[in-house]
């Protein structure tokens, strides 16, 4: 095993891949799907963790429209089958069942797939699946449900069987027969076998009676189970037509499996897709469980923020739901593009490994087509490598101290990011070299895309040396390693990012009032290890503890005195976020409610406006109306001066019955102030004056938290005056009125000209005649006939230069047999 392969090896047994894959293979449906969950592979491009992502997707999607998700009922794992068939064996008859049954489940698979939309990946997958419908049927024709070849399977099946079926009934019609003429002889009116041949059960002292071939004897010796000699020649002739069905039987399933032989690849190639797809619904099915979320990879070199908001771990997760674990507490990683190293301090038993463990399981899982359990957005690179030294690797059987198990892990690291020097130089112990750790400056540097995650760097040994080695080593990774995250103890890895910008601090948070920790991740503030809290906590001696503050130094206080404030500042930051966003939300709540009857008040006045409108309208018809019966009065004989000056008189009175009423002018003299409380008309809502009006007549008000400009007509005082108005000439509002009616005419025989039975080019000629001579409108009787006389008028009237509109006249003139022409 090569050392890339060795330390990555090493990796995934650190942070438990295999307990993760175990998991995942429980929401596999088939034999194949699990050993593929439990043996997953880690994609080595990120295209295959594209592919893989892809499948996923489309399976989650297909697994919520459809009410029992994919079926994967029939298939079986036959790749035995398949290889002892290529290796010119005879499968059995169960054999040849699995494959049939495998063959319809992947039928039933594409099907489904099929007749849905949108899932390009998963019907590429399913393009080329042969799924052999006929070799399918003739295992079911040839085999019945037990794995027994069929009567049907041939001819000379047939005949046999009929064969066997005819002698086992002469043979039990005989041995009947003896059963009742020696039933003194037997021991029980039974017919049973042993072996192939058919026996009856004869008493010892009366075995001479039934004279034959003794096949077995009862424990107690006291019945012969006896083949009669009568019937020994058919019990042959039985065996013998037996090892013809046998041999048939054997032909058979010969046959079958000569054409299974043949169709070979393709049935590995539909084994192989099935368990893809099967591997792709635990997939779906384990990220749905988790409540996870799709990855997406980003490119830190085009500035893009890795972004893993309530990152949950899942294997305790796992621990959480089946083994009634304590409940898992997220992590916020939020790291940007300039940032390669990140330093977690805080006390022991506060999360910071576990943190660790977190990020490099979500990178494994985008990597291998899971979702990461965390909010969207999730976006994260795509680690070529992730690699860890996370525990102690400490061995009395290979003389390794804590330190130098962990020296040896990051040297095998490095030389895994392909930055090493060359082969081991031997097992050392404290204090010892590892060959070279940190290769020559003149070593290339390849693109950095790994993930590398270091537990207490520069553990297990002196301090100062430790110190400066896991100085060292991080500002080397932040060279040659896309991320380093890395958890430490050491005071003076706190301080790199204030010296390199590469470089960012987190902690752990730890609760000095319960003196237990949070296991929330603060970031940019460094933590303090607080071991001598804990140790008071934990029942150390008072004056241990206080002996040993006073050894800590003046300096260590100052800093951790800064830290506690930095961490007080925090709470108190979030702490008013938290409120801000609370007031945010409530400005929200308020601003959709305003809206709200805002909108129902603008909904009430267009109904209002529609109701005048209808109402308008139906005043309009009604005056018609009238009007029409004074016009036909009039059209009753010679019209005198006498008659018209009744019809102006009944003009008018219409038009006092129909003119609407003006409206009530609103009260006048209210002009708010600076500090007075006003009614805004549209909101239903009262306010408090901000500023007078200005000269457009606007000025700023407040109700609530809100602020808004309104109109002087938009208000009014809490007694329900008007404001007055600036001085400014505005128009009164204009009153409801009808539209705009044409002048009144009446219809004399002037103005009326009649076509019926003319042709058009002659009506066209009386037309234009009546229209140079009349000033109003005209009426036109062209009848309702073929409609022909009627389609040419209008089309003249169309054209004419003085017909300003046409229209039809009211039906108690004649309706749509006249037209009445408007002159202008």
């Amino acid at each position: 095993m090569t050392k890339a392969a060795l330390i990555q090896s090493e990796t995934l047994e650190l942070l438990e891949w295999h307990r993760l894959c175990q998991h995942l293979s429980t929401f596999a449906a088939t034999k194949l799907g699990a050993i593929a969950s439990r043996c997953l592979q880690i994609p080595t491009s990120p295209a295959v963790s594209e592919q893989l992502l892809a499948q996923t997707k489309e399976v989650y999607q297909l697994e919520s429209r459809l009410t029992p998700g994919l079926s994967f009922e029939g298939v079986q794992d036959i790749g035995d089958s398949l290889e002892r068939a290529e290796l010119q064996g005879i499968l059995a008859g169960d054999e040849l069942l699995a494959i049939a049954t495998t063959l319809a489940g992947a039928r039933n698979l594409r099907r489904i797939i099929d007749n849905q939309e949108d899932l390009p990946v998963l019907n590429e997958l399913v393009a080329d699946l042969r799924t052999y419908p006929e070799l399918e049927q003739e295992i079911h024709r040839c085999i019945d449900e037990r794995g027994q070849v069929t009567d049907r399977a041939s001819q000379k099946m047939g005949e046999i069987r009929t064969e066997l079926r005819r002698l086992r009934s002469q043979i039990t019609q005989k041995l009947q027969n003896i059963l009742q003429a020696k039933s003194g002889a037997v021991q029980e009116q039974i017919i049973t076998q042993r072996g192939d041949r058919f026996v009856i059960p004869v008493k010892a002292p009366q075995k001479d009676a039934i004279p034959g071939i003794v096949h077995d004897t009862s424990t107690s010796g006291a019945t012969l189970y006896i083949e009669p000699n009568s019937i020994v020649p058919m019990g042959n002739q039985l065996r013998q037509t037996i090892r013809r069905e046998q041999a048939e039987s054997e032909a058979i399933r010969r046959a079958l499996t000569e054409q299974i032989a043949a169709v070979k690849p393709d049935l590995e190639r539909l084994l192989a897709i099935v368990t893809t797809l099967d591997l792709a619904t635990a997939r779906a099915r384990y990220s749905l469980w988790l409540q996870a979320n799709p990855p997406r990879f980003i490119n830190r070199e085009e500035q893009e923020i890795i972004t893993l908001r309530q990152l949950r771990h899942p294997l305790l997760v796992w621990q959480q739901q089946h083994e009634q674990g304590h409940p898992v507490i997220p992590v916020d990683l939020l790291i940007s593009p300039h940032i390669k190293v990140v330093t977690i301090t805080g006390p022991n038993t506060g999360g910071k490994t576990v943190t660790l463990k977190t990020l490099a399981l979500a990178a494994l899982m985008a990597k291998v087509g899971l979702f990461v359990p965390a909010r969207e957005p999730v976006e994260l690179p795509w680690f070529d490598q992730v690699l860890a030294d996370i525990g102690d690797e400490q061995s009395l059987q290979q003389s390794l101290s804590t330190f130098s198990g962990h020296i040896r892990r990051i040297s095998r690291i490095l030389k895994a990011l392909g930055t090493g020097d060359g082969e081991d130089k031997g097992d050392v112990g404290d204090g010892g070299d590892e060959g070279e750790l940190l290769p020559s400056p003149q070593s290339p540097i390849p693109s950095p895309q790994s993930l590398v995650l270091l537990d207490e760097v520069g553990a297990g040994t002196d301090p100062a040396e430790g110190s400066a080695l896991a100085i060292a080593l991080l500002q080397y990774l932040a060279d040659h390693a896309q991320l380093t995250m890395a958890t430490t103890h050491f005071g003076e890895l706190k301080a790199l990012k204030y010296e390199d910008v590469r470089f960012e601090n987190a902690s752990v948070e730890f609760n000095e009032q319960t003196l237990s920790p949070t296991y929330r991740l603060l970031w940019g503030i460094p933590g303090r290890s607080n071991a001598l809290a804990i140790a008071l906590r934990l029942g150390l001696k008072p004056e241990v503890v206080e002996q040993a503050k006073t050894q800590v130094g003046e300096a260590q206080d100052e800093v951790n005195l800064v830290i506690a404030g930095l961490e007080a500042q925090r709470r108190r930051q979030e702490t008013k976020a938290a409120e801000a966003q609370k007031l945010l939300q409530q400005a929200e709540r308020l601003y959709k409610e305003v809206s709200a009857k805002a909108a129902a008040l603008e909904e009430r006045e267009q109904a209002l406006k529609a109701s005048q409108e209808v109402a308008v309208q139906q005043a309009i018809a009604s005056a018609k109306g009238e009007i029409a019966k004074v016009i036909r009065r009039l059209q009753q004989g010679t019209p005198t001066a006498q008659d018209a000056q009744q019809a102006t008189k009944a003009l008018n009175q219409i038009a006092q019955t129909y003119q609407p009423a003006a409206p009530p002018k609103p009260k006048l003299g209210f002009m708010p102030k600076v500090g007075d409380r006003i009614r805004l008309a549209k909101f239903g809502q009262t306010a408090e004056v901000l500023t007078p009006p200005d000269e457009d007549g606007e000025l700023s008000v407040r109700f609530g938290i809100m602020k808004m400009k309104v109109k002087l007509e938009d208000i009014e005082s809490l007694d329900g005056q008007k404001a007055e108005p600036v001085a400014k000439a505005k128009p009164a509002p204009a009153a409801i009125t009808a539209p705009p009616q044409p002048a009144l005419a009446i219809r004399t025989s002037q103005n009326t000209v009649d076509l019926r039975g003319k042709r058009v080019a002659d009506a066209e000629i009386i037309i234009d005649k009546a229209i140079s001579e009349a000033q109003g409108q005209i009426w036109i009787i062209h009848g309702h006939g073929t409609g022909k006389l009627r389609q040419g008028v209008h089309a003249f009237l169309q054209q004419h230069p003085r017909v300003s509109r046409y229209e039809a006249a009211e039906q108690a003139d004649g309706g749509s047999g006249v037209t009445i022409a408007y002159i202008g």
